[in-house]
């Protein structure tokens, strides 16, 4: 769990040129000169005209890249950071500017306020003010926390991969922005005298010699609830959500390992992998629409709290009104959908493993290292048999055949023949119908139904004088005594 704190610089000499930021508080339309950030998420910040000479401002690099990374991060460490729009002014004249605003601010209509927006800073790559803060962001808004040289692409190369093969799973987006992969990613560990193969989850992350390590997520048969998760002991309730939801539904105390830190967080489970995975309450971002609806104070501490929250009259990309539960979840770091939480606990649960089932267990786009082109792709998806070449196995030799993903059980069937063919090649010709109807299913065939022995092959009538005695001999019905 990371720990970064922002801080302000150290006092130095005033010059003309440092940029500095100014808050406006939405709910009390009080303007302030921000400080800083505390250890607990606040933003420190003094009122314009109790500056005093001596009193330190946060500075910040008026550069557009540097300054774009500094406010992504300063903005992520705030609690609440929707209370607020920030501009970035010259420090020299930060406490005139800070007075004029709040001038404009006390006498401006709505309309006239709404123009601020133009003036907004906001966290890199979030610069729409009209998509702020709404469901439909989730993680594209995430600023990129790596860059592809930071990686140890020697290491990589030992589980197969390199970067053209990420880029082709659409997995190196993710990776960059400090998230896990959406997918499952197919890896081969080489150890000489063994060779394993398996699917994971893979992200990056910062050491403490600030080296950046490849972290691989495995598949655990089910998530381990009945023990100590960082200090925390579940309850019956925890492991009842975690295991129907995949979110524990409560922000709970955690330790830092290394730091013996208490940190509130929120709890959920890694549905492709079944890992627990912990986020920090104070991290967390609560959107203030979602499709349409307008969450009251209410309704965002209901989600900052880690609760379920039920919406009616949703409006989708369709423009079709829906209701369903949303929640935060720690592993995406984003407030999710989930439909149907309203049902009754038995449905539910059948619903939500179901939905899981479907969700994580989903036709994968790469099989045994092999991406799959869009054409192949769809047909795969939708249940039919693809022929996959180029593949190759744990010693190096190619080979190809054909793969079927079956919905039923959510697998990837292979074969080295077209399985349509084979059952093609597996069905009796018509020579071979009567044999086989006859000799494996029972059947009874009028001309040959007296015959004792089994009939051979493409045989449909009697072979020789002793099957046509046995076919001719007909029983005389037995007298029965008076």
């Amino acid at each position: 769990m990371e720990n970064e704190l922002i801080n302000p610089q150290e006092p130095n000499e005033l010059k003309p040129s440092t940029d500095t930021l100014l808050v406006l508080n939405i709910h009390t339309n009080q303007v302030e000169m921000v400080k800083g950030i505390d250890q607990d998420g606040n933003l420190q910040k003094i009122p314009p005209q109790e500056k005093k000479d001596n009193e330190q401002l946060i500075r910040v690099d008026k550069h557009g890249d540097i300054f774009s990374n500094f406010f992504s991060n300063f903005y992520r460490q705030l609690k609440n950071p929707t209370h607020f729009n920030f501009f970035k002014v010259s420090e020299y004249d930060a406490v005139n500017t800070a007075k004029d605003l709040q001038n404009y601010v006390d006498q401006a209509s709505p309309e006239e306020k709404e123009k601020l927006k133009d003036y907004e800073v906001l966290p890199k790559h979030n610069n729409n003010p009209k998509n702020q803060n709404t469901m439909d962001n989730n993680t594209d808004n995430q600023e990129y926390r790596f860059q592809p040289e930071q990686i140890d692409w020697k290491t990589m190369e030992k589980f197969g991969l390199n970067q053209e093969k990420l880029e082709k799973m659409n997995a190196m987006d993710s990776l960059l922005r400090g998230f896990k992969t959406n997918t499952l990613i197919p890896i081969t560990i080489n150890l000489g005298t063994a060779v394993s193969k398996m699917d994971v989850r893979l992200s990056l992350q910062t050491g403490d010699t600030g080296q950046v390590a490849v972290h691989l997520h495995g598949i655990r048969k089910e998530p381990s609830l009945n023990n100590k998760f960082l200090g925390h002991q579940f309850s019956d309730e925890d492991k009842k959500n975690l295991r129907e939801t995949g979110n524990m539904g409560r922000v709970v105390d955690l330790v830092n390992p290394k730091t013996d830190e208490i940190i509130p967080s929120v709890i959920s489970r890694d549905r492709l992998t079944n890992e627990l995975v912990a986020y920090r309450a104070e991290y967390m971002k609560i959107p203030n629409e979602i499709k349409g609806i307008q969450l009251d104070e209410h309704q965002k501490q209901t989600l900052l709290e880690g609760g379920p929250l039920y919406l009616e009259g949703m409006t989708s990309k369709k423009g079709e009104s829906f209701d369903a539960t949303v929640q935060f979840n720690a592993d995406k770091r984003y407030v999710e959908f989930l439909f149907n939480n309203n049902q009754a606990p038995q449905q539910s649960q059948q619903h939500n493993q179901q939905q899981t089932q479907n969700t994580d267990q989903e036709a994968h786009r790469v099989f045994r290292g092999k991406v799959l082109d869009d054409s192949q792709y769809e047909k795969f998806k939708a249940g039919q048999t693809v022929y996959v070449g180029g593949l190759t196995d744990a010693k190096g030799k190619a080979y190809q055949g054909y793969i079927t993903f079956n919905k039923e059980t959510s697998k990837t069937d292979f074969s080295f023949n077209h399985p349509n063919k084979l059952k093609e090649q597996a069905k009796p010709t018509e020579d071979h119908k009567t044999q086989t109807a006859v000799n494996t299913h029972g059947k009874t065939n009028e001309a040959t139904k007296n015959i004792k022995e089994p009939l051979e092959s493409k045989q449909q009538q009697p072979a020789n004088k002793q099957q046509e005695d046995q076919q001719k001999k007909v029983r005389k019905p037995r007298r029965q005594k008076l």
